[in-house]
């Protein structure tokens, strides 16, 4: 039976671009030994409380289950998904390789590591609700549900449903002690799931927002064309007074902004203004590139950037965008 697999990319999913270019996905564990010599689980269990003594028991079991799952269950052949929060898509393909241990890995996240034929990618915003809810377990491996992975290999959108498609028991939050990043990792998604349903308008409202709430006064271009910008923001809300903050609004999840986009951007800035860029697509590699060259100051802000502004910035936010994007505070022990 062919199995589907999800393995993180770090949390922010900061070795995502590894993943793809290397056609891989890997686990860390190098002071634990390679887990290419793993005989049994309760001799992994030892390796690991050896190598992390200050971690509690049930961490332990934990966190040795995820070494055997990659190390022994995932087999060639089953499928494996791991996701771009920065972009919000996944990426699809199966496993073609055994695990290997490479000791001299450029990062520790990459010590253990299978090879991977990369085949497509799937936008979080194109799944149900109930999927994007699965895919939301907290566990940097887990078994991904049939119906899931169907969506997933799916090149057409979901119509969302209501019903409820449950991760595998083994890896539920319920068994698992998560650290405080982790569960703020899981809130950022489903903030950034809220805010990906945003209208145009929304999106452009939350940002002028976000520069109030810092601070600035802002004035939004009207619909229709925004001759180069769709919000101006300065201490007194005309542009008189620096900085002037031209802002684009590029609401398109999944789309990246590349290099074109940025200097057409920067090419209608005049000398004494800032530049801020927003986009909930992300941003290209060549795009970055581009703003290190701008002849003006300028901030690309991805959709990672934008919700952890909103998340400080929230307490000092107008109702009305409350409203638009409401959130509670809750306090988690550490």
């Amino acid at each position: 039976m062919v199995e589907t697999w999800m393995v993180r990319a770090g949390e922010g999913g900061y070795l995502f671009d590894e993943f793809r270019q290397q056609s891989i996905v890997a686990i860390g564990w190098g002071d634990v030994g390679p887990a290419t010599q793993i005989m049994d689980k309760s001799g992994l269990w030892e390796q690991v409380k050896k190598a992390r003594p200050e971690m509690r028991d049930q961490a332990v079991s934990m966190s040795a289950g995820q070494i055997w799952r990659f190390a022994k269950e995932m087999k060639i052949g089953d499928r494996v998904v791991t996701y771009d929060p920065r972009a919000r898509f996944y990426l699809c393909g199966t496993i073609a390789g055994e695990c290997e241990f490479f000791p001299d890995a450029e990062s520790k996240e990459l010590f253990n590591r299978r090879q991977v034929n990369w085949v497509h990618e799937k936008g979080r915003d194109d799944l149900s609700v109930a999927a994007q809810n699965s895919l939301g377990a907290i566990s940097t491996i887990f078994l991904i549900p049939p119906a899931v992975s169907d969506e997933l290999w799916s090149l057409a959108p979901t119509e969302n449903s209501a019903a409820e498609i449950m991760p595998d028991s083994k890896e539920s939050i319920a068994s698992f002690d998560p650290s405080a990043d982790q569960i703020g990792e899981l809130a950022s998604e489903k903030i950034k799931d809220r805010i990906a349903k945003l209208s145009w308008s929304e999106m452009q409202q939350l940002v002028a927002a976000l520069l109030q709430a810092m601070g600035y006064k802002t004035t939004v271009s009207p619909a229709g064309t925004d001759r180069g910008k769709d919000i101006l923001a300065s201490p007194d809300g005309f542009g008189f007074q620096e900085p002037r903050i031209a802002v684009e609004v590029k609401h398109r999840p999944g789309t990246r902004i590349g290099a074109p986009e940025i200097r057409s951007f920067v090419g209608g800035r005049r000398p004494h203004e800032c530049g801020l860029y927003v986009s909930t697509g992300g941003f290209s590699q060549e795009a970055y590139y581009e703003a290190e060259r701008s002849t003006i100051p300028l901030t690309l802000l991805d959709f990672e950037k934008l919700v952890a502004a909103v998340l400080i910035n929230y307490p000092a936010f107008d109702e009305r965008t409350r409203q638009l994007l409401p959130l509670q505070q809750i306090y988690w022990p550490l």
